[in-house]
This record gives structure tokens, C-alpha cells and sequence, in this order.
């Protein structure tokens, strides 16, 4: 066998590295790459006796009692997809949004915010407000590119309103407190959905043909109470969830059953449930964690490894050997992040980045909690960058055939700008995070 040891530690990470890249063009799921090029390296490196240890780090990584709230939250998001609480989330807030000029596109991002508060799951909320707010939308003469916007946009705000499963992984793979990741995320997310509603509202009132006038007619009483109605449930499991983990009276992994028992509640409630429906929603949650999971045991197994090999020490110094200005480093890994994040999935980029990058970042003097915030701040851009965007991918499934894919990255562009600002507020104001 050929004793890839004698490459040396800066060849084997550039072998490792074209390995990964070479087999990801050829198609192959990320986790299988991942997986494979472990294993060779484990076996040219160190020979056959090293296998037992990636197993052991793989096992320390799917067997962390906080990973059992991940399939909770995808549960409950898959159940609502299922359910019409979001239809009547998306109708009771026209008593808000309905006096403002763009109010239809304000109200959707505002459903997003709760949306992403019960669940913390980006593809679903994007297909549900494709499926609600979109045509709406076009239906009344919104400007096509801010409607497919506001959705894309809106729809990927999951990854920093809490219960955030993006903050989840980074916090097992930080070894940092989810509990706090939550509550240092919390400003920052909203502060991004208010740029969203700034900028609607902007060019809505300054710009020609975006939004049509607002509704004057007046909602008589009583469809303002049944709308409202549609308020008590969504806001009632969101509570549940974010009052327990925040009041201290659950961890994360237990706020995530409560919200499952409350979305679950709400459908008894609303007449909606079946078991056809469950068993639904419980394969989407075995399909989506399966994935998870898979490309969690790839990349802890890659970066297991590597590290034996001493390439995360060798990485750590190549990094902090670019600048003495411990911010100059710090924007060269939003740059990798925003790099990798235009071909690969945030699970992926979480996993084999951040046990790089988050000792650098103790090392530099930093919060590992407010780079954690940052990192999901920064998976925003991911999911809306060309060319594999997963936010457009999404609503393309749902949108009008006249809707290309050219069409919707190009709605996304001002929104990506929104984002990029907000990493770089985050960035130089750090206090918004509460750290």
C-alpha cells in the first residue's frame, strides 16, 4: 500500500482537498466523498489499525443527547407543512400589513419570522410561502423580482430566528451552549428581517409599479376576530418552545418535544390530523435527518483524520499567518464560508470548517458564541448565492413555469447585498449579539 505519510503534511491536505474536490464534480453526495477520502487517508496514512478511532469520533458526534432535537424540529416543520396554520397565519396578518402600501410582501416576511420561530427549517417555509404568498402577490401586481424576493429571503430566515438548526449543529461541533447561541441570535435575526421590511417598504413608496396601493376598505369586527383566531396557535407553540428554553425550564432537546406535542395539538385542535398525515411527515423527518446524519458521520470521520494527521494545526497556522489584524482573519473565513457555501451544503461547511476555525477564533481572543451567530448569518448568503442556492431551488418547484431559475437569482441580488450588510454590522458591532 502506498504510504501517503511521506506526501507530507501540506501535500496530504492539497491531495485531500483535490480528492474532495474531484469527486464532488463527478456528482457524488457529499457525504460518500467525505466518508471515502477518510477512509483511504485513515488506511495510507496510519495503516489499517487506525480505523477503530474515526469510528469512535463518528460515534461521539451521532450519539449527542442535543442532536435528538434536530429530527423534533423537522417534525414539526414537516407537520406544518402539512397543516393549514400557515395559510391562516399568512390571512389573520392582513389586519397588520394591510394598511401599508407592499403590506402583502411586509406580512410575509413577518409569517416567515414566525414560521421560522416554530420550526427552524428553511425548505419548507419557502415552499409554503411559494405556495401562499407568491401568487398572491403576482396576483395583485407586485413587482415580480421583489415578490420572488421577499419569499426566498424570507422563507431562509430559519437559519438565524431560534430554534435555528443550523445554530444547533455549529453549537455540537463548537462544543459551545445552544441556549446561548439562541439568545445571541435573536436581535440579529430580527434586525436582518427588519432590512428586509425597510427595503420592501422603500421601494414600494419610491418605486413605480412595484406594490399596489393599500387596502382602504374597513375589515368589519367580526372577520377580524376570526382572523385573529388564526394568531392563537402559531403564537401558543412558539411560546412554548422559546418561553421554556429561555425561561429555563427546558433544555433545547425538550423544547423541541414540547413544540412537536404542540404542532401536533394544534392540528387535534384545528380537525386536521390524521394518521396518513403523521406517517407523511414522519418520512420527510427520516429523509431529511438521514441526510443530516450521514453527511454529520462523513465529516466528522474527514476532519477526525485530518486532525490526526496534524492538518487542523497546519490549517490553523496558514490562517493566522495571513495578517497580524485578528479582524483581516476573521474576513478571510467569511470569505471561505461565502466560497464554499456557493457549492456546498451549510451541514457540510459547519462540519468540516468550524472545528478549523472556532480554535482559531479562542485563539484570537473571540466569543466562539458570536462566531456562531456570524456563521449562520453568513449560511443566509449561502442559501440565496448562485449557482446552487438552495432557496431558488426550492421555490422553483412551486413558482409559475414563466418563473426561471436566471429569474429568480437575479430577485435575489439585493437581498444577498442586505445580507452581506448585515454580516458586516455583525461584524464591526459585535455588542448585538449580547456577547
Amino acid at each position: 500500500m502506498f504510504d501517503l505519510q511521506s506526501l507530507g503534511i501540506e501535500y496530504g491536505t492539497l491531495a485531500m482537498f483535490v480528492l474532495l474536490l474531484g469527486f464532488l464534480m463527478t456528482g457524488m453526495p457529499l457525504a460518500f466523498v467525505t466518508l471515502l477520502i477518510a477512509l483511504l487517508f485513515t488506511l495510507g496514512w496510519f495503516g489499517p489499525m487506525a480505523v477503530p478511532l474515526i469510528t469512535s469520533r463518528v460515534y461521539s458526534f451521532v450519539s449527542s443527547f442535543v442532536f435528538v432535537s434536530v429530527p423534533m424540529f423537522v417534525m414539526m416543520a414537516a407537520i406544518l407543512d402539512r397543516s393549514g396554520i400557515a395559510k391562516d397565519l399568512f390571512e389573520a396578518m392582513r389586519l397588520f400589513g394591510g394598511r401599508l402600501k407592499g403590506g402583502v410582501a411586509v406580512q410575509t416576511i413577518f409569517v416567515a419570522v414566525i414560521l421560522a420561530a416554530m420550526s427552524g427549517i428553511i425548505g419548507g417555509e419557502i415552499v409554503l410561502l411559494g405556495l401562499l404568498a407568491l401568487p398572491q402577490m403576482l396576483r395583485q401586481g407586485y413587482d415580480k423580482n421583489l415578490a420572488i424576493g421577499v419569499v426566498c429571503a424570507g422563507g431562509s430566515l430559519g437559519t438565524m430566528v431560534p430554534p435555528s438548526i443550523v445554530l444547533i449543529i455549529y453549537g455540537l461541533t463548537a462544543n459551545v451552549s445552544i441556549g446561548d447561541l439562541f439568545t445571541a441570535s435573536f436581535l440579529p435575526g430580527f434586525m436582518l428581517a427588519g432590512f428586509y421590511v425597510a427595503y420592501v417598504l422603500f421601494r414600494s413608496y419610491t418605486g413605480d409599479n412595484i406594490a399596489p396601493p393599500p387596502h382602504t376598505e374597513k375589515i368589519p369586527n367580526e372577520e377580524k376576530i376570526r382572523l385573529l383566531k388564526g394568531l392563537i396557535l402559531p403564537f401558543l407553540v412558539v411560546i412554548c418552545v422559546l418561553g421554556s428554553i429561555y425561561g429555563g425550564i427546558a433544555s433545547v432537546t425538550e423544547a423541541s418535544a414540547v413544540g412537536v406535542a404542540g404542532v401536533v395539538a394544534s392540528t387535534i385542535v384545528r380537525r386536521e390530523f390524521s394518521l396518513s398525515m403523521l406517517k407523511a411527515a414522519s418520512l420527510q423527518t427520516l429523509s431529511t435527518c438521514g441526510m443530516i446524519v450521514w453527511i454529520g458521520i462523513g465529516a466528522s470521520a474527514l476532519v477526525g483524520v485530518f486532525n490526526l494527521m496534524g492538518g487542523i494545526k497546519f490549517v490553523s497556522v496558514l490562517i493566522t499567518g495571513i495578517s497580524d489584524d485578528p479582524m483581516i482573519i476573521i474576513l478571510f473565513m467569511m470569505l471561505i464560508l461565502f466560497v464554499l457555501g456557493m457549492f456546498l451544503d451549510w451541514v457540510g461547511i459547519a462540519l468540516l470548517t468550524m472545528p478549523i476555525f472556532v480554535p482559531i477564533i479562542k485563539q484570537l481572543g473571540f466569543d466562539p458564541v458570536w462566531f456562531g451567530v456570524l456563521f449562520a448569518m453568513n449560511m443566509q448568503v449561502s442559501f440565496l448565492s448562485p449557482p446552487f442556492g438552495p432557496a431558488a431551488f426550492y421555490l422553483k418547484s412551486v413558482a409559475p413555469p414563466d418563473i426561471t431559475l436566471g429569474t429568480i437569482f437575479k430577485a435575489l441580488v439585493p437581498f444577498i447585498c442586505l445580507q452581506v450588510l448585515a454580516v458586516a454590522i455583525l461584524i464591526i458591532f459585535p455588542g448585538i449579539t449580547g456577547r
